[in-house]
């Protein structure tokens, strides 16, 4: 038997959805990769649908529905919607958390302890936004901190964000004070991303020291459709420059849009055969998106997402993905849709800080990057992939095997028999 044939791994996620967000979609991946080396898995998530994973053993978690924190947690949401009295930022300030999220932890812990016939060597930890459950849930678990090894998707708590997202929430210290613990309690921590690791080390010391990087997965197993289902809008013989997910506040498309705009005015010719596209869900941005697209044929705005695997056949015929970011000094997110981006093997568009995950990845001397407000530069540099695309559609791609052997299952492997034996 093999050194992963042998080892068991216990996965508790918040959800197994891929439509409900990037962070899960990436989180999946990981999953199914790391069935595809041969590690023997359990996955328990507290998605409350009946979702399972191609070969995979998964369980949904039951919410308790019987408890007086779920009861207190209903009677503060009527009182919300109700009597329009929001109880919940005084209520986090005294307790750190909602009682939403407590009732979810000790629902998660007791679908957990009821666990039989499997004794796992190491457990991983997966959620999404500013929630963390599965986390809060181990932590009061400690007879199994000693294999506990703790995904950190995002900074937290919200004021450990950089600029512009960084606001400080009620029950901030409590917040703070869970992350020390889970920092002190874990014996491995993993990051998607190098800049985060560090960013959240700077701040609690256990993170730097117990700190693992485990990057968003390429998932090849998602199946495409095919190509005559591809909506009306994207004519795959243009020249299309696509954005793809949710546009936050903050991921300002304002210079993308006007130095696409004016490129167009500089080179009419293009205009035929040109068009900017954003999917997604409506935003921030959406309004300001909207009037521009009614009197500019070439900028598409979709009115909502499309499937993932939509998506994804767009990124893969598209010329040039774009990933935006926001104005910052520093962006440590890895995004989500990087691996699609990296695995459609088209230019890629890098809107962004300086110092940022995707331009570390990138290089510092790869050319498509700019900072999210710099209009000219934008301008220039869809001008230069238009001219290669209009000289040779078919040779315009991103080649980067380092990428993609970064974001791979082998990648994976080998980082995963190091955690393994530090456990």
């Amino acid at each position: 038997m093999s050194f992963r044939n042998s080892k068991k791994i216990l996965i508790v996620a918040e959800s197994i959805d891929i439509e409900d967000s990037s962070g899960t979609k990436g989180r999946v991946a990981l999953i199914k990769n790391l069935a595809r080396a041969g590690y023997q898995l359990k996955v328990f998530h507290y998605t409350r649908k009946n979702i399972q994973l191609e070969g995979i053993e998964c369980h949904s978690i039951k919410e308790n529905r019987r408890s007086i924190l779920f009861f207190l947690s209903r009677m503060e949401r009527y009182t919300r919607y109700y009597l329009k009295l929001s109880l919940h930022k005084p209520l986090e300030k005294m307790f750190g958390f909602s009682f939403t999220l407590f009732n979810d932890r000790n629902s998660i812990v007791a679908g957990l302890r009821n666990i039989n016939n499997f004794e796992p060597d190491l457990i991983l930890t997966f959620s999404k936004g500013g929630s963390f459950r599965p986390h809060h849930a181990l932590l009061k678990m400690p007879e199994w901190h000693h294999k506990w090894a703790a995904y950190i998707h995002d900074p937290y708590p919200m004021h450990l964000y950089p600029r512009p997202y960084a606001w400080v929430e009620p029950g901030f210290y409590k917040k703070w004070r869970f992350m020390k613990k889970m920092s002190e309690a874990a014996v491995i921590t993993i990051f998607p991303s190098k800049l985060l690791m560090e960013w959240m080390g700077s701040y609690f010391e256990g993170y730097l020291k117990k700190g693992k990087i485990i990057p968003h997965q390429i998932d090849k197993s998602t199946r495409q459709p095919q190509e005559h289902k591809l909506p009306a809008f994207f004519n795959k013989d243009h020249f299309n420059i696509l954005h793809a997910g949710n546009l936050l506040w903050g991921r300002d498309p304002r210079a993308l849009v006007s130095g696409f705009l004016k490129f167009l005015k500089k080179h009419p010719e293009a205009e035929d055969e040109s068009k900017l596209l954003f999917i997604g869900p409506e935003n921030h941005y959406t309004l300001y998106l909207k009037e521009l697209s009614d009197s500019n044929p070439q900028l598409f705005l979709s009115k909502a997402s499309l499937p993932f695997t939509e998506t994804q056949r767009l990124q893969e015929l598209t010329s040039v993905n774009v990933i935006l970011e926001a104005k910052s000094e520093i962006s440590p997110f890895l995004p989500g849709k990087f691996p699609h981006c990296v695995k459609a093997n088209k230019p890629i568009l890098l809107l962004g800080p300086y110092y940022s995950e995707c331009r570390r990845l990138l290089g510092k001397d790869y050319f498509y990057w700019a900072e999210v407000d710099e209009e000219k530069k934008i301008m220039g540099l869809i001008e230069e992939l238009y001219f290669k695309w209009k000289a040779n559609p078919a040779a315009i791609e991103l080649s980067r095997p380092d990428l993609e052997d970064y974001l791979s299952q082998d990648y994976l492997e080998r980082t995963m028999e190091q955690i393994l034996m530090e456990t």
